[in-house]
């Protein structure tokens, strides 16, 4: 092409990006600068911008920032969205902080930009407090202001602050809207309330796929496997054709009750039905389908013949059967490979420790503990949320920084008292590193336990308590909650990393199972 201007140049660009070629479309951006520093346009410092973000390259993006000031394009806000997506994707959060702080002109697509920025470094806070910001200024939220701050609700459990914005939904006329509503879907089912899920998923109208796999997700979340299987059958009857996610639903929800035939079924019928081809999430399933029930060689075995390599996710499935059975030899092999896969991850030397521990091998544990602490991993404290009149408390083991502290502990005397009493017996195996003596006192002061007593003191009488765990519930902890939920007549909903747990009458929805 003898003659080329600008709008050829930037279409070069454009449609690297487009088609996801992130690199020549950075090198295309560098030749245009060499050739004609000057004609760049806003077109330009966006398409570049977005390619760095894609790729993670912060170093030449912000060598585009400094090219933007020099211009004197960076007020324009194209250009400031751009950049804002580029340093927040890049995982540079202080300078998408201070670049939105120095912004005068900010649009609904600016505010988007922030909100998502917060959602991507797990600033859910953030995000929501931003979404109430824009609305001050007057601002009308679009799709990606609901989705984007719906999402955050979830991580955070923030019931109230969630149907807040779906009042706001429903006012706007976005409820219509299939994203918005999937969205709903989701916060709704991670805040603890599946009958609201339900609600707004019956709702919708010309539901897709996107619908379906949210109302599947949130039945396999709190442990309706039934409602599951019932559900992705209808779907299927409805031609609705199920992706790639709404099988790691499926398939997790024959996990956790067991259903291997049933797992099987889904996993085989993926490629030979759907043309879908499992990925290591859907491998991950099968394999702890497989050691939930104690199929601990067959699910080795499975591994073994993956047509892909297993990643850390597969092997740290079958290390977690191998916690839940002791199997001492396998658990060691499998940290091992762990152990080089993601040598900083401490929840996989914490395993181990558990299989040792149970094994009788303290001192081994110990070794364990103590290369953890000589390479600098640390394992992830234990905390527990939960909501009392819009505030919400955390609390971490053995946590007295809360004002009601006296009335706490004195309430958690009580539950144990009347739990005794129902037949509970402290199942000291889950306090390891510590005199048996004190085992039983330790476990009382755990982060869910303290929850438990402030919501007994703090909420009225039949009101549902819910509680959020950031790590996976302990077994002593899982038994008071069952035994409390007899004894006070109250539901008690413990939402930890990996599912929800409703507990009422003495019984759990997971059936023990988790």
């Amino acid at each position: 092409m003898p003659l080329r201007n600008l709008v050829s140049w930037n279409s070069m660009i454009v449609g690297f990006l487009q088609n996801k070629l992130y690199d020549r479309a950075i090198l295309f951006f560098k030749t245009l600068l060499l050739e004609n520093l000057t004609a760049v346009d806003e077109v330009s410092f966006s398409s570049a911008l977005s390619a760095c973000a894609n790729v993670g390259n912060w170093e030449f993006g912000k060598q585009v920032h400094g090219v933007a000031l020099k211009l004197g394009v960076r007020n324009l806000v194209y250009v400031n969205n751009s950049l804002i997506d580029m340093y927040s994707k890049c995982g540079l959060f202080d300078d998408v902080v201070k670049l939105f702080s120095n912004i005068g002109a900010r649009d609904v697509v600016t505010w988007n930009i922030m909100i998502m920025a917060c959602v991507y470094n797990n600033n859910y806070e953030d995000a929501c407090n931003n979404f109430w910001m824009m609305r001050r200024e007057g601002l009308i939220p679009d799709e990606a202001s609901y989705s984007s701050v719906l999402h955050s609700c979830a991580n955070l459990a923030a019931l109230y602050q969630g149907a807040l914005i779906h009042n706001q939904i429903i006012k706007s006329g976005f409820v219509k809207n299939l994203c918005v509503a999937s969205s709903l879907v989701t916060m709704y089912a991670k805040c603890g309330s599946l009958v609201d899920a339900f609600q707004t998923f019956e709702e919708t109208v010309d539901r897709n796929v996107v619908c379906w796999t949210a109302i599947i997700a949130a039945c396999q979340q709190h442990g309706h496997a039934n409602q599951v299987v019932e559900l992705f059958e209808q779907m299927l009857r409805e031609g609705i054709k199920p992706d790639y996610i709404t099988f790691v639903s499926v398939l997790s929800a024959c996990s956790h009750t067991g259903r291997i035939e049933e797992g099987f079924f889904y996993f085989n019928s993926m490629i030979k039905v759907h043309g879908i081809c499992p990925g290591y999430e859907h491998y991950a399933c099968i394999v702890d389908l497989l050691g939930r029930a104690g199929q601990l060689d067959r699910a080795k075995r499975f591994i073994e013949l993956m047509p892909i390599k297993p990643d850390a996710s597969v092997w740290g499935a079958l290390l977690s059967a191998c916690r839940n059975h002791s199997n001492l030899e396998m658990g060691k092999e499998v940290a091992l490979e762990l152990f080089e896969l993601e040598p900083d991850n401490p929840g996989n030397y914490v395993l181990l420790c558990n299989i040792l521990t149970r094994n009788g091998m303290l001192r081994e544990a110990d070794v364990v503990r103590r290369k953890m602490e000589a390479i600098g991993v640390r394992k992830e404290p234990g905390c527990s949320w939960i909501d009392i009149k819009n505030s919400t408390y955390v609390f971490t083991v053995h946590d007295k920084s809360h004002e009601k502290t006296q009335e706490i502990y004195e309430m958690l005397e009580k539950v144990k008292e009347l739990v005794k009493k129902k037949g509970y017996v402290a199942e000291t195996e889950f306090a390891i590193n510590m005199a048996e003596a004190y085992k039983e006192q330790s476990l009382w002061y755990h982060s869910e336990k303290l929850a438990l007593a402030l919501g007994l003191l703090s909420l009225p009488a039949g009101a549902p308590i819910r509680i959020k765990k950031n790590l996976r519930t302990c077994g002593d902890c899982h038994t008071v909650m069952k035994f409390a939920s007899e004894v006070f007549g109250r539901e008690i909903i413990v939402r930890d990393i990996s599912r929800f747990h409703h507990f009422t009458n003495g019984i759990c929805s997971c059936g023990d199972y988790w």
